[in-house]
């Protein structure tokens, strides 16, 4: 079996499909993209394609080492997101061509369904607990919400308004729902600091991203002064950036990126690195349904997952779009990454790529904000 053709299909509202060819007629997909740098990822993709054109796809570890190790500069969100992409397809047309899903081919499911949480949000207080309660009745059994944009160091009434969303979050979903919260890089280690300390009295799941990745002993410092667990991995790729994270125990949940990190066989490696220090694994995913494919395919099979994010289930992109069910998605039984690409529903959403990350700016005084 010989790879023929790769192209890379933009779909709105920010998606970035990749479809793999061969010439045995199997086809493959996954999710080659950045963000905001869609038609960057694009060229690293057509970049990386004479050395995959005439290749057999089912070599999938021998391509990674050939796409990562072979470009001499290795890492980085654009070449890792790149080959994540390729490298779900291979699995995807690995999977078909044997007539088994992924994680049979990883050593067979750990579970029959994977627990799924839904993102809540709203401008006030009100909005919010709606938003949780909502999700509450749709049977999911974890919410997550982030936290307000912030200066590097904030007065007392920025802490006192994340404390009220939070509690009314809480409040809203009981303590039988668990709760997390995203920091998402905005706050510095210090404001860090003071918030989880207002945040341990509402018990939540984990912090996500309590400070910005570049600087592991910050967040190390993080999960010394808290007894909440801190979670991070988004902004991080391969195995090689979550080593330091793991020895300094600077969190208790790894979340890579199947789209990013450098695909579902790195992801499998970055799971087995944190069970080897008792971290729990849920993958990252704002992204669209392939990746959530290949992020199913993962938690199936991974003996400590925790949780599966998502925001699309493939409705208007796949033939049949993921249900959930009270809070969880069934074991996937198909072949591959268990889905079908509907072309023909994907024929109006076709665009250029050029979809571009809002800048967040500080209304005081017009700094820019981390986001």
């Amino acid at each position: 079996m010989k790879i023929s053709s790769i192209e890379i299909i933009h779909v709105l509202p920010r998606f970035s499909f990749l479809k793999m060819t061969t010439d045995e007629g199997i086809t493959g997909y996954g999710e080659a993209i950045v963000e905001g740098r869609s038609r960057t990822v694009e060229m690293a993709v057509k970049e990386l394609e004479p050395h995959l054109i005439g290749q057999d796809p089912r070599r999938i570890e021998h391509l990674w080492q050939m796409m990562y190790r072979g470009t001499f500069y290795r890492g980085g969100p654009i070449l890792t997101s790149a080959i994540s992409g390729l490298e779900q397809a291979m699995w995807d047309i690995l999977g078909k061509s044997l007539g088994v899903p992924v994680y049979q081919l990883l050593g067979g499911h750990v579970r029959d369904r994977i627990k799924m949480y839904k993102h809540i949000g709203g401008n006030t207080t009100q909005e919010l607990y709606e938003s949780a309660k909502n999700a509450v009745n749709e049977g999911f059994r974890m919410v997550k919400t982030p936290v307000e944009m912030a200066h590097i160091l904030e007065a007392p009434a920025y802490l006192l308004r994340q404390m009220e969303r939070i509690e009314a979050v809480r409040d809203a979903i009981g303590n039988e729902v668990d709760l997390a919260i995203d920091f998402h890089g905005r706050v510095s280690p210090a404001l860090a600091i003071q918030l989880v300390k207002a945040f341990e009295r509402f018990h939540p799941l984990f912090i996500e991203e309590p400070c910005l990745p570049e600087n592991v002993g910050a967040m190390a410092m993080i999960a010394r002064s808290t007894s909440i667990p801190i979670a991070t991995g988004e902004r991080l790729f391969t195995k090689f950036a979550f080593r330091e994270v793991l020895e300094k125990q600077a969190a208790a949940v790894v979340q890579p990126d199947l789209a990013h990190c450098g695909g579902i066989m790195e992801g499998k490696k970055i799971a087995a690195m944190a069970e080897t220090y008792f971290a729990a694994f849920a993958s990252h995913n704002p992204l669209g349904p392939i990746n959530l494919a290949a992020s199913l395919q993962l938690a199936a099979n991974v003996p400590n997952f925790l949780v599966q994010e998502y925001v699309s289930l493939g409705e208007g992109y796949l033939k049949k779009p993921f249900v959930i069910r009270d809070g969880y998605i069934d074991l996937p039984l198909e072949p591959g990454l268990g889905i079908e690409i509907d072309e023909e529903a994907l024929e109006d959403k076709i665009y250029s790529g050029n979809f571009d990350l809002p800048r967040e700016i500080h209304p005081d005084d017009h700094s820019v904000a981390d986001w």
